[in-house]
């Protein structure tokens, strides 16, 4: 039993006893995967259609804490139900664990039966209703970037995460004999993967001792964002189970590469890829044109759901391959948007600002908000950008900070437009609060610079 199910299938499953556990998730502001385990019994009996949990599930932080000025959910309101709603499109078997099915839900407000709209599925769907309702569908796909460490979870949190050890030992991008010291761990999650119904390509070492990227197939832009999240979820979980670690932390160590997960888009209709025009410059249509520039124009505005955390921001430094300036230019990394398939009926833009703790959801959300700007205002693409961007002092930064992204985010008319305001008051709490939190702390470099010497 393997790949995808339908509830046909899933009960020869039960009934074989190859399966006797569903996961019914739903995805959260962090882009983490939380639920319930049912029995499968239970789940074909009735859960299959819907399931309740607590309103506070899309209201914490990353470390489940409870945090005031949310308007959707808090103490005052008495944090109450939602409806997780299984789509059944997304019932599939885990092959990493034993007799272990799961599917994702959509978040229905309990009492007015809607989708709740800060849910991070809900916030991509509206997005992808506004691109259909103009004729057109999005196909993406994303990188994962991340470190694999030679200890378990469990050491590091008992040792305050000091002293971490990578599994290897140097630069592996690219380097098949590096990799091969981390494949008991790269292969079974490829493969694990792929029985899942989650159409993996490859993995491959990145440019940093311990580093691993995995790619996922292009695919719609929903799908693309529900395969990212599993595969993040697999990896963390593949790498426990082997007495191991992985980390999606965007920056672990000032003097190392940070990771990344790159989004790839490109708009379809037709069965035809748009964005292409053997006439236009490098192949790209207006329309494709159009929506470049609407992402380029705006991505300050929308950086903070690219990069939502304190450590996001550790990783824009120069000579790193993370861009610091928001141009575009033609199969140069060190721009924030690469035009990929240059002159090819494959042509798309990479958008290369988000880290690895990106939420898939409201990042592909995010930029295809921008991109339906720049094709209604249909705004002129620049000239691409050429050379080493990081010294370009002629093209726009990015946000360097959460503080400064948060600003911009909670300003942009372009986003209320697009998400509601709802939405973005929701979601800019979530960002102020991550920055209160670490206004709070005394690091331990205060602690060494200032001990003896202020």
């Amino acid at each position: 039993m393997k790949g995808l199910l339908d509830l046909d299938a899933l009960k020869q499953a039960a009934d074989d006893e190859s399966i006797d556990t569903v996961l019914v998730c739903l995805v959260d502001m962090q882009g983490r995967i939380l639920g319930k385990r049912f029995h499968v019994s239970n789940f074909l009996e009735s859960a299959h259609e819907e399931t309740h949990c607590c309103d506070y599930l899309l209201a914490t932080d990353l470390e489940m804490s409870t945090i005031d000025g949310y308007a959707a959910s808090s103490w005052v309101k008495g944090y109450g139900d939602y409806i997780m709603k299984p789509d059944l499109s997304t019932l599939r078997v885990l092959p990493w664990l034993e007799a272990t099915a799961l599917v994702l839900c959509d978040v229905i407000d309990h009492h007015t039966h809607q989708p709740v709209p800060h849910s991070p599925r809900q916030v991509l769907k509206q997005q992808l209703a506004r691109l259909e309702a103009l004729g057109f569908s999005a196909k993406m796909a994303t990188e994962l970037e991340f470190f694999i460490f030679r200890e378990s979870l469990e050491h590091h949190r008992n040792t305050q995460y000091m002293d971490l050890e990578p599994l290897s030992a140097y630069n592996e991008d690219y380097h098949i004999f590096q990799t091969t010291k981390e494949e008991p761990i790269m292969r079974r999650l490829r493969n694990s993967l792929y029985g899942a119904g989650i159409p993996v390509e490859n993995s491959k070492g990145e440019a940093e001792s311990g580093q691993e990227e995995l790619n996922i197939k292009y695919s719609d832009a929903l799908d693309c964002a529900d395969h990212h999240t599993i595969a993040k979820h697999a990896t963390k979980e593949i790498a426990w189970q082997a007495g191991h670690s992985a980390t999606f932390l965007p920056k672990w160590h000032t003097d190392k590469v940070g990771s990344a997960s790159h989004i790839h888009l490109s708009l379809w209709k037709d069965g035809n890829n748009i964005f292409h025009d053997e006439n236009g410059r490098f192949g790209m249509s207006a329309i494709m044109e159009q929506f470049v520039a609407g992402m380029i124009a705006y991505v300050p505005e929308y950086t903070m759901l690219l990069a939502p955390y304190i450590n996001s921001y550790k990783r824009f430094k120069k000579g790193t391959f993370a861009p610091t300036k928001t141009a575009w230019s033609v199969d140069n990394r060190t721009s924030g948007f690469r035009l990929c398939g240059e002159g090819t009926k494959a042509v798309r833009i990479e958008c290369r600002i988000p880290g690895s703790d990106v939420n898939p959801y409201l990042a592909q959300a995010a930029i295809i908000a921008a991109g339906i700007k720049g094709m209604e205002d249909k705004l002129l693409l620049s000239d691409p950008a050429s050379g080493d961007l990081y010294n370009d002092d002629t093209v726009g930064d990015i946000p360097n900070t959460l503080r400064a992204a948060i600003e911009l985010f909670s300003n942009s008319s372009m986003l209320r437009a697009a998400m509601g305001d709802d939405v973005i008051n929701h979601y800019q709490r979530c960002a102020e609060w991550e920055q209160e939190c670490f206004d709070d702390v005394v690091t331990q470099w205060e602690v060494a610079r200032g001990f003896e010497q202020a």
